[in-house]
């Protein structure tokens, strides 16, 4: 009888594995997305945890702009401000989400609700010497399946859909090496 009972918790405990496994399978590796042209979401592992260079809120999307060490060290250099640009390898991302208000909260705030997207610029004036020397990548989040996308035109804003998507915007910024976030004041 004991014999019996191992081989069928050696039975459920491979089934289980193998549901784990499907279930591990299914969900996304983001970090194999990327858009035409190359940017790639890998390229901005761990934006996450960046430090904060600056929020905002634009109709009914609020965002952290974050940026990585070398985009934070230039901001603290003084650039753009400066006049001098970043420096090849800075990285920002730019994390959407749709605003909630929490009106049973004093004050009534707007918050974070549903994730909405993700957007990335990175500084490379060889691979992107056309594009002001930024890459530029938009990833849409899809909540229902709980995954990315590449932007695309019939998004809100609408998406080049390539690693040259925000270099048409980001011209009307270009004394300030195409930046439009400020760094301010802590």
């Amino acid at each position: 009888m004991k014999r019996s009972n191992t081989w069928i918790l050696v039975g459920m405990a491979l089934v289980l594995a193998a549901l784990g496994t499907g279930v591990a399978l299914s969900a996304q590796d983001r970090n194999n997305l990327k858009v035409p042209g190359g940017l790639a979401f890998a390229e901005f592992k761990g934006y996450e945890i960046w430090q904060v260079i600056s929020l905002s809120h634009n109709g009914d999307k609020l965002a952290v702009i974050v940026g990585n060490p070398a985009m934070i060290q230039a901001y603290q250099a003084g650039i753009p401000g400066n006049g001098k640009p970043f420096p090849d390898g800075a990285r920002m991302a730019k994390i959407h989400w749709t605003a909630t208000t929490k009106t049973n909260y004093p004050g009534a705030p707007q918050v974070a609700g549903p994730l909405h997207d993700v957007d990335f610029m990175v500084k490379d004036s060889k691979r992107f010497a056309d594009s002001g020397g930024w890459g530029y990548a938009a990833f849409e989040f899809e909540g229902a399946t709980n995954t990315y996308r590449p932007g695309n035109t019939s998004d809100n804003p609408p998406q080049g859909n390539d690693a040259k998507c925000g270099a048409a915007c980001h011209t009307i910024v270009k004394d300030r090496d195409y930046v439009f976030t400020e760094f301010p004041l802590r």
